[in-house]
């Protein structure tokens, strides 16, 4: 009895245990199995998870989903009873004995089930989960193509994964679109989808209902030409996609060329924007989106009218096509170009009509044109002016290079931009006179071109030889007059030009007071030492947002730097401009505030020497044709060498309302100085006002107070410019004005690294501490008045603040004040500055001499003449909260 009993015990667990193993396989559910409750399936991979879940706050549910294995917080890529869920009651799935994969409720009815395979089953046959998240039913069980009777790769919901195909299977008749969540808790079909539209050309749009927002743009064998950063099997950095266009189907698709890396492309339905995210496996990061300024609008300028994206000047940011004029002047200079373009001078529909070529475009809506795949542009061009209702025609594929097909457009031109890496040629059809008018104009700027051309020739050949002989006598005259040596520095004042850029040095007569110059004038600055510093600084430097040196010249008291043409000028004449900064989106303020980071983390890590700026301010940032910033002006830089980190200077030099307190009150400056002056000009940026002309009038606070309180109060929105346009992301607003609070902190521990600085600015996952109050600093007179004062703007840099033979922090001292007050001044003091000096009420007062010549302050390698004399500066920084009295 015990031998028999032993052996079907046995059997029994086997059994069992295997039964449990089919009811949870790692990835398989099998015939006769089933899912329930709590149980799922992973990949084999690991990579992603099949089971029921509720959306977090979801008042329906569970769904049948499947989600990412590895990232901490749950993201779903599938639902199978997206617009069925079950009502707060376990269910179970199966596959049944027909194929079908069904979804039961408690009481064992179906709820939801997927479409009839597409091949006979058997026995054998299968449901798995991949580990590209595709869920596949096999017809016997194999994992062959052959075998596929279903997969849920045919049926997306709100995401595209790589190697899912976006379009229409012809053969099979299936569509795959992609359409958003209702809301972030409820997973029934949204308002937006992104689907396929075939036609003339294959073209994606973005639909909200039947409304297009978003147009991808014709794809023409090698581009989707409306999103040319992305190039048919080209390497776009971690991705590549393929488009197919084929009599059997028509798909998008994409695959990730690093394994490691996740990659999904979703239609968000909070926002209405298509976003491609990656992940390392434990956050996502945004990689791009669309629609995401207003050129990407589906027929932005209406009929015959094309975007040109960047303009600065916001009234030209839509353009007629050649040949054409604004249907609508007066809606046109109110930017309501809907209404679009009409022609100058109408077809004749014959002889009488040409074609006029234009490139560098999207090519137009594509759905409702013509396509003659076995055509030449030859042929293309008499099929064009054969029919009357022709506008336009252009190759249908240039892949390679080579124009193949045509397509014929006889409807309105809509959805152009202007698209410098797009080759293609489209011809668009005018009449014969204004196709001449044109050709006039093009040959006219074509002589004019080589006219300038041949004298600018003319010139520079005249200016090489005049500066090869200017070289060999400066190079004697430098010689002879020793401009190396350091004691031969000459007085000289700082003004601003943004003619030239700022930190322009230019001699100055003692006995001179300027009217219209209304910048406290400077003496005794570093003048050729200074100069040479940022000559050597910047030729070191290359990168995209620091300005670029291309020459400099030194010759008798005349000092020039000569950098690259910048046709925006400064910042501060954008933000601080109340008719400029209405042209500053929040997209471009952003644009410029990433660009500075950017620029400063190059100087603090990535150069081969890391440099303290000391001086980074709105007038220090120089703006390109694109508006991209170039941080400028390098007179005041401090290189360190190896792991130097801080360095203490007894001349501090900077501009007021920029300062770190450590560094206007004690000399101590280091990359978190910079971070502090980063910190102050994001807040300006955001807000369009200076840190030292803002008063909030109610409250008495300046713009760092100020924003200081808006944080407390959950209101920081409020700083934001309203200048702006009322465009702008939220969330991106918060986490600028975040970042810019940590960067102004008083602590220079508590700044963040530029590096942190760029990453918070960039990924809108990453997790920031909570800032603390602002560091503040205030500015007072050495004489006996209790009031404090503010005697300098936002844009003036102070060369020299305090005695270079003294510490400010001997200032502090009531006997050492007492044994010189009243001291007369040194004569070399200059009678302009001492007559503005006593118009604005400050006092004459001298400073102490300087300490011995054997004494080396921290962080000077030498004394020399200059560092020990004589300094005549009026005014001490001491400690204490801001004061507007």
């Amino acid at each position: 009895m015990g031998r028999t009993y032993l052996p079907a015990l046995h059997l029994l667990l086997v059994a069992t245990t295997f039964l449990f193993r089919i009811a949870i396989a790692a990835d398989t559910i099998y015939q006769t199995a089933s899912i329930t409750g709590n149980q799922t399936l992973v990949s084999a991979g690991g990579v992603f998870r099949l089971g029921f879940f509720s959306p977090t706050g979801a008042a329906d549910g569970p769904y049948l989903g499947i989600w990412y294995a590895s990232i901490p917080e749950q993201t779903v890529v599938w639902v199978a009873n997206s617009d069925k869920p079950l009502v707060n009651t376990p269910g179970t799935v199966i596959l049944s004995t027909d194929g079908r994969l069904v979804i039961l409720d408690h009481h064992n009815t179906s709820v939801w089930s997927s479409a009839a395979p597409t091949r006979n089953m058997t026995p054998g046959s299968t449901a798995r989960l991949l580990d590209s998240g595709n869920l596949v039913v096999s017809s016997d069980g194999s994992n062959s193509p052959e075998s596929v009777a279903w997969q849920s790769f045919d049926y997306p919901t709100d995401t595209l994964l790589p190697g899912m195909k976006l379009g229409v299977d012809i053969k099979s008749g299936i569509t795959r679109n992609i359409t958003s969540w209702n809301n972030p808790t409820d997973p029934s079909p949204g308002h937006y989808t992104f689907a396929l539209v075939l036609g003339g050309l294959p073209e994606f749009f973005l639909f909200q209902g039947l409304t297009k927002l978003y147009a991808s743009g014709p794809w023409n064998g090698e581009v989707l030409t409306g999103v040319s950063d992305l190039k048919q099997h080209g390497d776009q950095g971690f991705l590549n996609f393929t488009v197919v266009s084929s009599p059997e189907e028509t798909y998008y698709s994409y695959s990730i060329l690093d394994r490691s890396l996740l990659s999904r492309f979703i239609v968000n339905g909070t926002t209405g924007k298509l976003q491609r995210f990656w992940s390392n496996n434990s956050s996502w990061n945004k990689y791009w989106d669309y629609p995401n300024d207003r050129c990407d609008t589906y027929a932005a300028c209406g009929p015959f009218g094309y975007c040109v994206d960047g303009a600065v000047d916001q009234s030209k940011q839509c353009n007629c096509l050649p040949g054409f004029e604004p249907r609508s002047t007066r809606q046109w200079s109110l930017m309501d170009w809907f209404e679009g373009c009409v022609r100058t001078t109408n077809l004749t529909c014959g002889d009488g009509d040409g074609f006029w070529k234009v490139n560098k475009m999207k090519l137009p809506d594509a759905t409702n044109a013509t396509v003659h795949a076995g055509m030449t542009l030859d042929q293309c061009r008499q099929e064009c002016l054969s029919n009357c209702r022709c506008v336009a025609y252009a190759a249908a594929n240039v892949d390679g290079g080579v124009s193949r097909g045509c397509v014929i457009w006889a409807v309105d031109l809509v959805d152009m931009r202007e698209y410098p890496s797009i080759v293609q040629d489209v011809f668009l059809r005018l009449a014969q006179s204004d196709v001449d008018a044109l050709n006039a104009t093009a040959k006219g700027r074509s002589l004019n071109k080589t006219v300038l051309i041949a004298l600018v020739a003319a010139i520079c050949g005249v200016g090489l030889l005049g500066a090869v002989g200017c070289c060999c006598f400066l190079r004697r005259k430098v010689r002879r007059k020793g401009l190396t040596e350091m004691d031969d520095v000459i007085p000289l004042r700082v003004r601003r030009s943004h003619a030239f850029g700022p930190g322009r040095a230019q001699p100055m007569d003692e006995n001179t007071e300027t009217e219209d110059d209304l910048d406290l004038p400077m003496f005794d600055l570093e003048g050729v030492g200074e100069f040479k510093n940022e000559v050597k600084l910047i030729a070191k430097l290359q990168h995209r947002n620091l300005v670029r040196l291309l020459g400099c010249c030194i010759e008798d008291d005349e000092r020039l730097l000569v950098y690259e043409y910048m046709h925006n000028s400064s910042l501060d004449t954008f933000i601080f401009d109340e008719s400029k900064r209405k042209l500053l989106s929040w997209n471009k303020r952003f644009e410029i505030i990433l660009g500075i980071a950017r620029g400063l983390l190059y100087l603090h890590e990535d150069s081969r020497f890391r440099i303290i700026h000391r001086d980074l301010k709105a007038s220090n940032i120089l703006l390109d044709t694109n508006m991209v910033p170039k941080v400028s002006d390098f007179g005041i830089a401090r290189m360190f060498e190896g792991d130097q980190t801080t360095a203490y200077t007894i001349k501090v030099m900077g501009t007021f309302g920029y300062m770190s307190p450590e560094y206007a009150m004690d000399g101590v400056f280091s990359m978190k100085s910079d971070v502090f002056s980063f910190g102050v000009l994001v807040l300006e940026i955001i807000s369009g006002r200076r840190n030292r002309g803002f008063c909030e009038s109610e409250l008495n606070l300046n713009l760092l107070r100020y924003a200081w309180m808006l944080w407390k109060e959950g209101r920081s929105v409020n700083l934001l410019d309203e200048l702006t346009g009322g465009i702008f992301d939220y969330i991106e607003v918060l986490r600028c004005i975040h970042v810019a609070l940590l960067c102004v902190e008083v602590q220079p521990k508590n700044r963040p690294l530029m590096s942190s600085v760029v990453m918070m600015l960039c990924s809108e996952n990453a997790t920031l501490p909570e800032p603390n109050e602002p560091g503040v600093y205030i500015v007072k007179n050495t004489s006996d008045t209790e009031s404090s004062q503010s005697l300098t703007g936002n844009n003036l840099t102070i060369t020299t603040l305090e005695a270079r033979g003294a510490r400010a922090a001997d200032w502090r001292n009531p006997r050492l004040q007492a044994s010189y007050k009243g001291r007369p001044c040194r004569m070399h003091q200059p009678t302009a500055l001492r007559r503005r000096l006593a118009t604005r009420g400050a006092p004459q007062v001298c400073l102490p001499p300087p300490p011995p010549t054997t004494a080396t302050p921290l962080g000077l390698d030498n004394w020399t003449r200059e560092e020990s004399s004589w300094a005549t500066g009026p005014y001490t920084i001491t400690r204490g909260p801001i004061s507007n009295n």
